[in-house]
């Protein structure tokens, strides 16, 4: 692998996060790209995620490609498929990181590229999007949903497995229509849900928005995900509008119920909703990331003084620790502290939480 040739169509998020990765993981690989905004392969090539910019989805350097990632929209990695089709040889192995497979799937076999074509799915990403914010860790224990076309080599899939692991994911090998039922239930309709409770809280509030002021603490963590593309969630809920419904009818049918039950007073029904809830929730793992971001977060109890904010960032900054964001929790009827610090990753946090209950500091992580 270390001297593999990869290719990329596309360098936002996603795209630019597997450029760096592959670069950190395999530093004798050599990568290009094509992106619709010339400014974002050349910030790229200037950052060394990439060496060469290609100029079209049909430039002759394409064909010395290994492996080629379609890391645009859907309309784009499909017009791609055809592009490439003719111009790379059998060997190179075309993939996507779309978080719905059928269709390109589909798109791939009635293109006859059934065995060379292997659905991707990185279940990773931020509420930010573009390739100012890819990150070589973005993928370091997330799930790398691998989903094989008709008749692909078992080769050419342990090689997809084996890369995935060297950027740090962790390999999932699923059928796409596996994929997609899975991917409609906790990373689309959670999506569609935080929407409509933003709306619905923009649609009630009064003329002096009092909801939006206390909107904090849980209720903005709760909806984080609706910061996410519009655009790109206009495609994924049109793409998988039939799994997205199917298990929106459920969701819908378990609210109707738990309605009815509250306004019968019935409250041991409630509390049995709640408590398998609870139970189900807490036997997640913690120890690899899903569909949606996790955030690495933790609050600290702190006086109402002058320059008390400064004193922990100084602190945490002396002992090396980097800050993603830090602010005053003005909501704390689900937070313990009264000071929210946010890192870019699990290790970190930790650390600060450390640091901080060395310096006297009540700390909680989250």
């Amino acid at each position: 692998m270390e001297r593999m040739k990869f290719g990329f169509v596309g360098l936002g998020l996603i795209g630019g996060s597997l450029a760096k990765a592959l670069k950190r993981a395999l530093p004798g690989c050599r990568s290009m790209a094509y992106t619709r905004t010339r400014a974002t392969s050349e910030q790229a090539l200037s950052e060394g995620a990439i060496d060469r910019i290609c100029t079209s989805l049909e430039d002759p350097h394409f064909a010395e490609c290994d492996c080629i990632f379609l890391c645009a929209p859907v309309d784009t990695n499909a017009e791609a498929l055809r592009s490439l089709k003719e111009l790379v040889p059998p060997s190179c192995i075309l993939t996507d990181v779309g978080s719905v497979k059928t269709d390109i799937h589909r798109a791939a076999s009635e293109l006859g590229l059934d065995g060379r074509f292997i659905g991707g799915h990185p279940m990773t990403g931020s509420e930010k999007s573009g390739f100012a914010y890819a990150q070589a860790h973005l993928f370091e224990n997330s799930y790398y949903i691998i989903t094989p076309s008709v008749g692909t080599d078992p080769e050419k899939t342990d090689w997809y497995r084996d890369l995935v692991t060297k950027i740090g994911a962790l390999p999932v090998i699923l059928d796409p229509q596996e994929h997609d039922y899975a991917t409609a239930a906790i990373s689309h309709l959670p999506h569609l849900i935080a929407a409509a409770l933003v709306n619905t809280v923009h649609d009630l509030d009064s003329a002096d928005e009092m909801m939006k002021m206390l909107a904090a603490g849980g209720f903005k963590d709760i909806t984080r995900i609706a910061s996410s593309s519009p655009e790109m969630w206009e495609q994924i809920c049109i793409e998988n509008s039939a799994n997205i419904a199917k298990v929106m009818d459920t969701f819908t049918a378990l609210l109707a119920e738990s309605r009815d039950r509250m306004c019968a007073g019935n409250g041991p029904a409630i509390n049995q909703m709640f408590a398998k809830s609870r139970a189900y929730r807490n036997s997640f793992s913690s120890r690899s990331l899903g569909a949606i971001k996790k955030t690495y977060r933790i609050f600290c109890d702190i006086i109402d003084e002058s320059g008390a904010i400064a004193t922990i960032a100084t602190t945490l900054a002396v002992n090396g620790i980097s800050i993603k964001n830090i602010g005053i929790v003005h909501n704390r009827e689900f937070e313990e502290g009264a000071l929210q610090i946010e890192f870019y990753e699990e290790e970190p946090s930790l650390r600060a939480a450390e640091v901080l209950k060395q310096h006297r500091y009540q700390v909680w992580v989250r």
